[in-house]
């Protein structure tokens, strides 16, 4: 069987790096490629058929965590491996409470990220070999994040990044009064009254940025 597996990653290096391992993993697989997150959507859809996509969680356009779920919400019957320079536990954590269906750091050898990519393809859920994976205490908004629709979270995002209501209509190709309808419902699915409620609960889906390599 040949594999497509989509590697969105903003470093050439690590897309070069990701297509060897994944060569060495899966033999004659098919590997598009994404640099920004706005890339992925377009990947996909020239594509025949995505089984993977191996995503770096710090690339431009992700907005932390939103993109993530952002991902699983338009395309659910994709699994997502997340290789990140962040390996913390709580990152970790929070990554598969918000749809990632395994988690490895960029650290790891070859031979582990190629065992992480089997096993996801295989149906499993792949996470490093710690003792321990303390919970991060973000569920709650991932819980409530996890019921919106791809627009809904598109606007979230932008309400994340403090645009106005025009700017996320436009940028989004629909109506300025959709955009409000969105909100309207954005607040309600989170249980907050105002927009900069909703940015705070966004805000705590965000990412610190990776270390310094």
């Amino acid at each position: 069987m040949s594999y497509r597996v989509l590697v969105a990653d903003d470093h050439p290096l690590m897309r070069t790096a990701l297509r060897q391992t994944i060569a060495q993993a899966l033999g004659d697989a098919e590997v598009p490629e994404a640099a920004r997150f706005e890339q992925i959507g377009p990947a996909i859809e020239r594509s025949e058929g995505i089984d993977l996509i191996v995503l770096d969680l710090h690339m431009p356009g992700m907005n932390g965590f939103i993109g993530l779920m952002m991902l699983r919400s338009e395309h659910p019957a994709i699994p997502v491996l997340v290789v990140s320079a962040s390996e913390d536990h709580a990152t970790i954590q929070r990554a598969i409470d918000c749809g990632a269906s395994g988690f490895v750091p960029k650290s790891a050898p070859n031979t582990e990220i190629g065992d992480a990519i089997r096993a996801v393809l295989d149906g499993e859920i792949w996470m490093p070999a710690i003792e321990d994976v303390v919970d991060s205490g973000d569920a709650l908004p991932a819980q409530r994040i996890a019921g919106m629709t791809p627009k809904e979270l598109r606007v979230l995002a932008g309400i994340a990044e403090g645009k106005l209501n025009k700017q996320i209509a436009y940028e989004m190709n629909i109506a300025e009064k959709t955009v409000k309808a969105h909100v309207t419902t954005i607040l309600r699915k989170l249980g907050v009254l105002s927009r900069t409620q909703a940015a705070v609960i966004a805000s705590q889906l965000a990412l610190a940025p990776p270390p310094v390599e």
